[in-house]
């Protein structure tokens, strides 16, 4: 319904902005990153926005980029995660975070945000995969990273740390094959 906001800044109270456009104030919830980077009251600032209708509220949520704005809107369709738990997800940690995040299967990353336990953030793991790279322009796609993610995976079972795996798996070429990235990745590795 409300796509996207510009305006005026007239407060700024974490994490509620109120933003005037046209002589209609709107009370805009943002991350923590997009707070911060709004600039001073009386400053021009330009929102995307996702509107949530409640039977008791109608909440606006407002992104500096559109990628955040994907992100939020694909993790809110995970079971269990409510606007309020993205929002504290995406100020927790930056998209590319999370998609690095995902890409990885690292849960540990997101169990650090204030909110996200163990099973939530399994939970998500599981539920964005596939998804989070299709919904944010320029994330790599689907297949490459759920490659990168699948051939991370089999050098962890290896033995390898996170770490290692890591840095093999960002030599390899984009269009590999998980079985040829296993065996480029072990090769790196050996050396």
């Amino acid at each position: 319904m409300i796509g996207k906001l510009s305006g005026t800044v007239l407060q700024k109270n974490p994490p509620e902005v109120l933003v005037a456009c046209q002589g209609v104030g709107y009370e805009v919830q943002v991350s923590m990153g997009t707070f911060y980077n709004l600039g001073e009251l009386g400053s021009t600032v330009h929102l995307w926005t996702h509107l949530v209708v409640r039977e008791d509220a109608h909440v606006l949520f407002g992104f500096a980029t559109q990628e955040e704005r994907a992100a939020f809107r694909e993790l809110i369709k995970v079971s269990g995660v409510g606007p309020r738990t993205a929002l504290s997800l995406l100020s927790g940690m930056s998209v590319a975070d999370l998609t690095h995040a995902v890409a990885t299967q690292e849960s540990g990353r997101m169990q650090k945000v204030p909110g996200i336990g163990k099973k939530t953030a399994e939970r998500l793991l599981l539920e964005l995969r596939g998804k989070l790279g299709d919904a944010l322009p320029g994330a790599p796609s689907t297949q490459a990273s759920g490659v990168t993610a699948d051939i991370v995976q089999a050098l962890l079972a290896l033995g390898y740390n996170e770490r290692e795996a890591s840095a093999a798996v960002q030599r390899l070429p984009a269009e590999v094959s998980v079985s040829d990235g296993i065996k480029q990745a072990l090769q790196a590795l050996a050396r």
